[in-house]
């Protein structure tokens, strides 16, 4: 299955503007456009799959790695509290059909 030419990949590509604040080889870290708290972030992987809904023998470890993520990029900031959320499928509240991890806190980085 061809993925979708979504925001995200076009962000990953570099194709469109975002505020990054952290990326390596695995993973691109940016600022929500549209923040529902002080700090919001999405964690994006760079290997692709639409949703948690999606995954596969092959994807599943992607929720995981993006959570350890945050969980380091949290202690490396200082940031104590947050709130991580996964969005599946419309019903759900995804607006972008690509996995992504929220990243909210109400501390600022």
């Amino acid at each position: 299955m061809q993925s979708p030419d979504t925001v995200f990949h076009k962000i990953l590509r570099k194709e469109l503007p975002a505020t990054v604040e952290y990326e390596d080889d695995t993973v691109l870290v940016f600022r929500d456009i549209h923040p529902k708290a002080l700090t919001h972030l999405l964690f994006v992987p760079k290997q692709f799959v639409a949703s948690i809904a999606d995954l596969t023998s092959v994807t599943e470890h992607l929720p995981g790695l993006l959570i350890l993520k945050a969980q380091k990029f949290a202690k490396e900031k200082g940031i104590e509290g947050y709130k991580l959320t996964f969005h599946v499928g419309k019903g759900g509240g995804q607006e972008v059909p690509y996995l992504h991890l929220h990243f909210l806190s109400e501390q600022k980085l």
